[in-house]
């Protein structure tokens, strides 16, 4: 209790050297939570931007799919599985996918095409397709009256194929069971923008995919979209191991794949980018901490003949070291708490306001224009233990120098 007495004294008499510090401290502390509030933000953002643009968070494919889609490598029982699905209260919402390379014609012109066949009411609630829409309206899953499915198709085939609205679309692929497939589709909609990544797809009803193919009750796909996308990786491993081990009769051979899988490229660019982050971030902690140090030092050069005194009467070596340490230690606190005055509503206009890009960023395939930062405790309490352990780290050599200062020198320092 003395000690703590005679640090807030200490404390106070120096208070011209104690705001310097405070301000050096608190100044990193505000920095720090904004850099952590908009790197986590950031990534955070993206990846629930691009997981629910298209791939979800989970993916379950037959084998090796997804290395090498193969269009006959599928799952034979989808609706058992989806019912599996429906009652695991980590599952958000999960969508079957049928994929195939076609040819697209029109009346006048023809182009490479990505045919996609989705179950379309699961799908609008499990990506953002619907909100893809530029034109026209999202189909339904029936035929019209005169005995057409509805297509939507990326706004690239548009032009490449001079079709629109209404129009008529042919596709020609192979079929599952090694048949020519082909069929005409009616345009009902179209899909995103000419530089989107889904410029060229042709999205199809699931039950019309699955019959131009020739594979009925058979999907390529699954996606999951989990309830806590941060939880990808274990409902993965968890999914996968109950395939294995309670039901592997009717589903054997199913992959089950987290997002930083499917899209590992994508995964490796957002941890590359952490990373440069982090950097960043060191930099700051690594000024704070020189000019906190710089500080302790001169403020225990100033004090040299307080301490000869203290440790002329009785006090141990131990003594002193512990009280600028202490110090320190008040001073990091009530740094932190006064700048935290300041950081919590800059972080809370970051997360709801942010700012937007003034040129959009291509991150594996999406783009992203709006940045926004986090808000969490981990914002918070990383910063504060940071300054905290940086302040009592460079307390320790200045009170080591203190404690070995031998009283008769330090009595004649001026």
């Amino acid at each position: 209790m003395l000690l703590l007495k005679l640090a807030f004294r200490n404390i106070f008499r120096q208070r011209r050297r104690s705001l310097l510090t405070a301000l050096s401290m608190g100044g990193g502390f505000y920095l720090c939570a904004i850099a952590i509030s908009m790197t986590d933000g950031s990534y955070n953002n993206i990846i629930r931007a691009f997981t629910l643009s298209q791939t979800g968070h989970i993916q379950i494919h037959k084998g090796n799919y997804l290395l090498r889609p193969k269009i006959h490598t599928t799952i034979d029982n989808p609706f058992e599985l989806s019912t599996i699905l429906d009652n695991d209260s980590s599952v958000k919402s999960h969508a079957q996918r049928v994929y195939a390379p076609a040819l697209a014609y029109s009346d006048t012109d023809n182009n490479p095409a990505s045919v996609r066949g989705l179950d379309l009411e699961q799908e609008a609630m499990t990506t953002r397709i619907k909100q893809k829409v530029t034109s026209g309206e999202y189909i339904n899953a029936n035929m019209d009256d005169e005995g057409y499915f509805q297509a939507m198709i990326g706004a690239g085939l548009v032009d490449a194929l001079n079709i629109g609205l209404g129009g008529e679309i042919i596709l020609i692929s192979q079929g599952a069971d090694g048949s020519v497939a082909n069929d005409v589709y009616k345009v009902g909609a179209i899909i995103g923008e000419k530089d989107s990544p889904e410029r060229y797809n042709v999205y199809l009803p699931l039950l019309a995919a699955q019959e131009f193919l020739s594979m009925p009750g058979r999907v390529h796909e699954i996606a999951i979209v989990l309830n806590d996308d941060k939880a990808a990786r274990s409902v993965a491993r968890s999914l996968q191991s109950r395939m294995q081990t309670q039901l592997p009769d009717q589903f054997s051979g199913l992959t089950v794949s987290p997002w930083q899988v499917v899209e590992s490229t994508f995964y490796k660019t957002m941890q590359s980018d952490k990373e440069g982050n982090k950097f960043s971030l060191g930099i700051i902690i690594f000024i704070v901490f020189i000019g906190v140090l710089n500080t302790v030092l001169m403020s225990v050069l100033e004090r040299t003949r307080e301490f000869g005194v203290l440790i002329a009467i009785g006090s141990r070596p131990f003594t002193i070291t512990t009280l600028i340490t202490l110090e320190m230690g008040i001073l990091a606190l009530l740094s932190i708490a006064a700048a935290l005055v300041f950081a919590l509503p800059s972080v809370i206009w970051f997360t709801e306001v942010g700012f937007e890009m003034a040129q959009p960023m291509d991150v594996g395939g999406f783009m992203f224009s709006h940045m926004r930062g986090e808000f969490s405790a981990t914002v918070f309490t990383t910063p504060a233990l940071i300054i905290l352990g940086s302040a009592l780290l460079v307390s320790i050599p200045p009170g080591l120098r203190a404690a070995r200062i031998a009283p008769t020198k330090a009595m004649g320092a001026h």
